[in-house]
């Protein structure tokens, strides 16, 4: 497995295992599945309700957890957000059966970003967190956590795929020190994505499905991807994209895809900033 190398020293691998909208009662299959395939970083949250199943998978797989890279987010927290941003990693830590994770993300830039992002500083000081990072930063939010704050987000995980590829953002964390990581990679089928003539053109080249060549093309450029699926062989065939090249044509072709917008929310538009506030998770 390919790996990058996030501002705090830490190896995380450049593709690794999604559990969003997989159901608890799936959750832990999938995973073993994952792991027993290859997977070795696991991407949960706080709000997708399916810590306690990752957290048994990997305890069921025998697996040295120095070899695991498990990521895991803080949603946000009322007043007083310090303190309960403590409370909501040590009760996701406890979900997962786990001493320490190794990546933390703020899943969305609201709330006391400030103060929740203190509390973050300290379990990262105290090793309770290897790296910490944000998800969903835009990046005028972005910057102002680096620089109003003294820790350095390791990791911003943003909706990245070929039609919204974030590529001049991705210039932008680069130059701070903020590896980017893709949520959405596949755009959730959306814009007939599977069936795209450009990619199924690269894909027959290279025989290859269009999964394959999407997240050829994201780690190409150094983005960490966390495909999700419940099947073993698509999880298979998800990890298997080390073995070729996309040529410079190729990812040139690939960027004509943009479209410059979100095909999900946008997290400046004042109804989603609303919903996403008020949503509190239970527990």
């Amino acid at each position: 497995m390919q790996t990058v190398t996030l501002n705090t020293g830490v190896e995380m691998p450049i593709l690794g295992f999604g559990v969003f909208q997989i159901p608890q009662e799936e959750t832990e299959q999938a995973v073993t599945d994952a792991l027993a395939a290859g997977y070795r970083l696991l991407d949960t949250a706080s709000s997708y309700g399916n810590e306690e199943a990752v957290g048994r998978a990997v305890k069921n797989s025998d697996i040295p957890r120095e070899e695991l890279f498990v990521t895991t987010k803080l949603y946000v927290q009322d007043a007083p957000a310090e303190e309960n941003t403590k409370r909501a990693f040590e009760t996701s830590l406890n979900k997962l059966g786990l001493d320490y994770v190794d990546l933390y993300l703020m899943h969305q830039p609201y709330g006391d970003v400030y103060s929740q992002w203190r509390a973050m500083e300290d379990l990262y000081r105290a090793g309770r967190a290897k790296a910490i990072g944000v998800s969903n930063f835009y990046p005028d939010r972005l910057l102002d956590l680096v620089i109003n704050n003294e820790v350095t987000p390791a990791v911003n995980q943003i909706e990245t795929h070929p039609f919204f590829q974030r590529a001049d953002y991705q210039d932008l964390m680069r130059e701070h020190g903020v590896q980017i990581e893709s949520w959405g990679g596949f755009a959730e089928g959306k814009n007939d994505l599977f069936t795209n003539p450009v990619l199924n053109g690269i894909g027959e080249k290279h025989g290859k499905s269009v999964a394959q060549v999407v997240l050829r093309w994201l780690t190409q450029r150094g983005v960490v991807a966390i495909p999700k699926s419940v099947r073993a062989d698509r999880m298979a065939e998800n990890l298997d994209i080390f073995d070729f090249e996309l040529t410079d044509d190729q990812m040139a072709s690939i960027a004509t895809l943009e479209t410059g917008a979100s095909l999900f929310f946008d997290h400046h538009d004042p109804a989603i900033v609303s919903w996403l506030s008020a949503r509190r998770l239970d527990g």
